[in-house]
């Protein structure tokens, strides 16, 4: 490339933005990325170019890309909470369904305009295969959500495929959970990290959680975001599971969680409140990574126990 190679990254501002954003600039990129005004305020490197705008306004996405012309494009963004897209179904498929097509259709657009190759990255989820029938997953796993978040997201992965089959280089990094001390507290990993650094400093005694058996495969985000950074340069755009391998339940993170604060009798200090029970929650996410090892090289680097400490670390300080 003669130019100074440019990628927009869309939820720039969340855990995955971050450090992706990191990444870019520190390999020489010029990044720009999508941001809503209230995430205006979030702390981001002042190199990348901040566009403001939403996800669901489609004619706004699709005049971005005209304008930017990047060579890549992540779409990082959209509605990340699955309970949140019960209460907002509608919107759901529409941040994180539609939005993603009319990226990738200008993203081809860009292409057959300049002559240039465009490549897309979509951050697909785990949550796609629903209750699966087998552990662990692959990309041959039945796609059959059970919530709008899912369904949304497996609107957007078949996408990549329809445009995969018209000349974009687009992949879908199905990512299963992924964790930092970025992740924000709307997430149960937040959540409990923080309240058990509330309950060790002695300013609360009591965590409140709903389904402490769910199990799932719990991985560390920069790992992550270097696994998307190797789809969008491989050869091929391809469908990629990216997880560690390893489930555990969400009462192993909590034990964690204690331990790493210095808590062996946590269990006094946990309470199950029903009302944060999901409707239906798959019992166990696993990933099945092959693919992503043999054709992109790519392996987790911390495990389980280390990315919950780091977070506990973090919020203790």
């Amino acid at each position: 490339m003669s130019h100074m190679p440019r990628a927009l990254v869309t939820g720039v501002h969340g855990q995955d933005g971050y450090y992706l954003t990191e990444r870019l600039l520190s390999e020489g990129w010029e990044v720009h990325g999508l941001a809503r005004d209230e995430d205006a305020h979030l702390e981001i490197d002042d190199r990348v170019v901040l566009h403001r705008g939403d996800l669901a306004d489609r004619p706004a996405l699709a005049a971005l890309i005209e304008t930017v012309e990047p060579d890549h494009v992540y779409n990082l963004g959209g509605i990340s909470s699955v309970a949140y897209s019960w209460e907002h179904p509608v919107l759901t498929a529409e941040v994180s369904g539609l939005a993603p097509i009319a990226l990738m259709s200008a993203a081809l657009d860009l292409q057959g305009r300049t002559g240039r190759d465009v490549r897309f990255v979509q951050a697909s989820s785990a949550e796609l295969f629903g209750e699966p029938a087998t552990s662990p997953q692959d990309e041959s796993t039945p796609i059959a959500p059970l919530s709008p978040y899912g369904a949304a997201k497996a609107m957007a992965h078949h996408a990549c495929r329809v445009f995969r089959q018209h000349g974009l280089h687009a992949s879908s990094a199905i990512l299963y959970n992924h964790e930092s001390p970025r992740r924000p507290e709307s997430f149960v990993t937040r959540k409990i990290t923080s309240g058990v650094a509330a309950i060790a400093r002695g300013e609360s005694d009591e965590l409140v959680l709903g389904n402490l058996d769910a199990r799932r495969d719990w991985g560390w985000a920069p790992d992550y975001v270097d696994a998307m950074l190797r789809a969008a340069a491989h050869d091929e755009a391809m469908d990629v599971v990216i997880g560690t391998g390893r489930s555990y339940s969400v009462r192993d993170f909590v034990a964690a969680a204690f331990e790493a604060a210095g808590i062996m009798d946590w269990e006094r200090h946990v309470r199950v409140d029903p009302r944060f029970v999901r409707p239906r929650d798959a019992t166990e996410l696993r990933a099945d990574a092959t693919r992503a090892r043999a054709e992109l090289g790519w392996r987790p680097t911390v495990e389980f126990a280390e990315v919950v400490s780091r977070m506990v670390a973090e919020d203790l300080r």
